[in-house]
């Protein structure tokens, strides 16, 4: 018998209409999931328990008297910390932060509420959203529910972690770099990095976006025709679109499909990976699609004028906190951010100049093909304690260079489980579209999530998977 907690949103509204089930039965096993999980993992931060239940008692009664606000209505959200939600100080998963509570909810929560969605619970991440992982200043460490030795991935590390573990169906990521496809391919769930302006976002910066983080394709959907609608407060915004979100039915036939293997930069793909990605890519053939590798097209150089950027913002943004709120901010980090002191005007707009040859360079290749498949990461999730793979402050983003193109080019990106290594631990694939198709990444993934055929049990709260080295 299926337990509450692992129903699909997609299946919960017509649970609630047909009176087979309640938002309140709901949220207590989303909720008692979380209380047998979270000593573990670690994934929530603020969560709300009669804030929660008050929410589902009012769906219920919505749904009881016809008056339901629709197919989201009651059904359990977490939001990563780093979006602003009222009342809940946003710290930025940082030690460093001012606390002071959020005076209104940003556009993603705010259009969840509008839905009658019940945000039960924030979601953790790194200093800043600064890590691939879930160590941070501020939460304690976040961990894999696959293997509580493993990272589940950052920046959305608790998004991913929580809805692997299964705290309800539906979570809200945001991602600059990969932060809401690492943590999804690391974790074995599905993530939408969406088209940049596609879901509105405050404050908006330079490739940042929010996204769904769930276990199923249909379930992201269903969040993108809620928080894809407009909000005046992202000034970058894509005009809105009523797209036919829950339309997910394709055929591969004939789709140009490119599969890269090789990022161009960082870290070489481990075999492992690499097999999962290829095997992958011959269930795109079988199904009718033409199917080619593909050489990389970032350069060391584009890799290393995102780092220059990044570290000189964040240094920018870090050097006049107080001396006492600096030194909150994980070592880590600060070694990092640091490099950025020393960089002059010139560096910077050099920096510039190789994010545009990144963003020009990606969309000119991506028009060869509809999609491209690639890893989302080198190689499969490390150790929860490490604050990146490499350890290397002077090189933090050496795995990220699959995922962080496609922040610069606009270009809308999923993570789909795909395989394990030998260990259990998930690979994630890569499916990327061109500009403004977010759609169409959707149908593509739906497809493989039904071609790639029955899948393994998620993981369970279970003593004997205590963290082991």
């Amino acid at each position: 018998m299926t337990d509450c907690a692992d129903i699909p949103a997609t299946a919960l509204a017509p649970a609630f209409a047909s009176g087979a089930l309640s938002p309140v039965e709901v949220i207590t096993a989303v909720l008692d999931r979380a209380a047998a999980w979270d000593g573990d993992l670690a994934a929530t931060y603020a969560l709300d328990r009669e804030g929660a239940l008050a929410a589902a008692h009012a769906a219920e009664a919505r749904w009881r008297s016809g008056t339901a606000l629709g197919p989201l209505d009651g059904v359990p959200v977490t939001v990563k910390e780093m979006i602003a939600t009222r009342g809940v100080p946003t710290p930025m998963g940082t030690a460093a932060s001012d606390l002071t509570p959020a005076p209104d909810d940003a556009p993603t929560p705010a259009r969840l509420r509008e839905a009658g969605a019940v945000i039960f619970a924030k979601t953790t991440a790194p200093d800043f959203g600064m890590l691939s992982s879930g160590l941070s200043s501020f939460h304690p460490l976040t961990r894999n529910p696959w293997n509580l030795a493993r990272t589940p991935g950052g920046s959305s590390s608790g998004a991913g972690a929580a809805a692997a573990a299964g705290y309800g169906p539906l979570h809200v990521g945001t991602d600059i770099g990969g932060s809401i496809r690492l943590p999804a391919g690391w974790c074995g769930i599905f993530g939408l990095k969406p088209s940049n302006g596609r879901v509105p976002i405050d404050p908006p910066y330079l490739g940042r976006v929010a996204g769904p983080m769930t276990r199923t394709v249909a379930d992201a959907a269903l969040m993108m025709t809620a928080i894809t609608r407009p909000d005046a407060r992202d000034f970058t915004s894509l005009p809105w679109a009523d797209l036919p979100w829950m339309d997910l039915d394709r055929d591969v036939t004939g789709l140009r499909i490119g599969v890269m293997t090789d990022a161009g930069a960082g870290t070489p793909t481990q075999p492992a990976v690499r097999a999962a990605i290829e095997t992958a890519a011959r269930v795109f053939e079988a199904g009718g699609a033409m199917v080619e590798p593909v050489a990389p097209w970032l350069t060391p150089a584009m890799f290393d004028g995102f780092d220059t950027f990044f570290r000189t913002r964040f240094w920018a943004v870090t050097r006049d906190l107080p001396p006492e709120r600096y030194d909150r901010i994980l070592p880590y980090i600060r070694a990092w951010v640091e490099g950025g002191a020393t960089a002059s005007g010139l560096d910077l707009y050099n920096g510039y100049q190789q994010l545009m040859a990144i963003r020009e360079t990606g969309v000119r290749f991506s028009q060869r093909f509809d999609y491209v498949l690639s890893p989302v990461a080198p190689m499969p999730a490390f150790a929860a304690e490490l604050p990146g793979p490499n350890n290397d402050p002077a090189r933090p983003f050496d795995h990220i260079a699959f995922t962080m193109p496609y922040n610069m080019t606009e270009q809308p990106a999923a993570s789909i489980d795909c395989g394990q290594t030998a260990d259990g631990l998930p690979i994630g694939l890569q499916i990327i579209g061109r500009r403004f198709d977010d759609l169409g990444v959707l149908r593509l993934s739906h497809w493989f999530e039904c071609a790639r055929g029955p899948w393994r049990a998620w993981p369970r709260p279970c003593p004997s998977a205590r963290v082991e080295a």
